[in-house]
């Protein structure tokens, strides 16, 4: 995964080799029952999709999440609202929290709760929430980065920073991770971690998910799977998965079309999903019988359509799907 990847070239490949449905006589005959019906497991839902609409009313937000039915939500901020108001509108609207992202503080993380808060602190509003699984959701930064506004800016930013950046970064996260997993264990609160793109950027013979799996303890760290990235970065999911799956307890089941641009910054084309390459009919299964317990569906921007729409249509074909 370098800037001079012809990224089209490798993820049509990809899609020819295993991305996409299996079609003819090698596919599998289809289940009688929906996915997650046979699986007794809620859809969640990363508010993230929804973009500003939880800042803007959070419990009417939650009320359209559920009436299309997601029962499981993951987020990241309390949209200037405290615990007790949070968990109250998700339990009016029929939600469970389940999951929440903790920003670094050296990452710019903000607010009543980052990573960095007192371990105490974290497990006393993760409680009211009625949450016991937090994720940090990006590596550290580099010391002195400054991404730009927008995500676009984010990107090329970032990948510009990293040859220079090296192992350290990994490095250190690894050790946050570590570090901050162990504190908040006795409490009752897990600590994961949640990939993009960039953790599978070569490093000298290795990449920075290698070196995150190393260098974290298995009894204290394990791995939020974005699906969505891992295939924009050019990896086959199914062998993924059958590899390291052992330690990815949450999926976020995002899909993508093959990419417009050969630029690695630009290289996700996201959709709705089931109206991309990516193979959930396999992927799901497969990320069961290895253990994952969550499954939320996000979709980044650019939206062609308006994102509660987006979520709706990723929403119906899961809860149809037959895998």
């Amino acid at each position: 995964m370098t800037a001079k990847m012809n990224r089209r070239t490798l993820i049509s490949a990809l899609t020819v080799g295993g991305l996409v449905a299996a079609t003819g006589a090698n596919a599998k005959a289809k289940p009688s029952r929906p996915f997650f019906e046979r699986i007794n497991q809620p859809i969640g839902l990363q508010l993230y999709a929804l973009g500003d609409a939880p800042a803007q009313d959070l419990e009417g937000t939650f009320h359209k999440v559920a009436a299309i039915g997601y029962r499981e939500i993951e987020f990241s901020s309390l949209y200037g609202h405290d615990a007790k108001f949070v968990r109250a509108a998700a339990d009016r609207a029929g939600l469970s929290l389940t999951c929440f992202h903790l920003q670094s503080a050296g990452n710019g993380g903000t607010g009543p709760l980052t990573l960095d808060s007192d371990p105490q602190h974290i497990a006393d509003t993760m409680g009211i929430l009625g949450i016991k699984k937090t994720v940090m959701p990006i590596f550290l930064f580099p010391q002195g980065f400054n991404p730009g506004p927008g995500n676009e800016a984010f990107l090329k930013a970032m990948f510009q920073a990293l040859p220079a950046a090296g192992q350290g970064i990994w490095k250190r996260t690894a050790a946050l991770l570590n570090d901050r997993a162990a504190k908040l264990q006795p409490h009752g609160i897990t600590l994961g971690y949640h990939n993009h793109g960039f953790e599978f950027a070569p490093i000298g013979g290795t990449n920075g998910w290698q070196i995150l799996t190393q260098e974290t303890d298995p009894a204290l760290v394990d791995f939020e799977l974005d699906i969505g990235w891992l295939g924009s970065a050019g990896v086959d999911p199914l062998p993924f998965l059958r590899r390291y799956g052992k330690r990815i307890k949450q999926l976020h089941v995002k899909d993508i079309l093959p990419p417009q641009s050969d630029d690695p910054a630009l290289a996700m084309s996201p959709t709705q999903v089931g109206d991309g390459i990516l193979d959930w009919a396999r992927i799901l299964p497969a990320s069961v019988e290895l253990g994952v317990q969550h499954f939320y569906v996000e979709q980044e921007p650019p939206f062609a359509i308006p994102r509660i729409e987006a979520i709706t249509r990723s929403y119906n074909y899961l809860a149809r799907l037959c895998a």
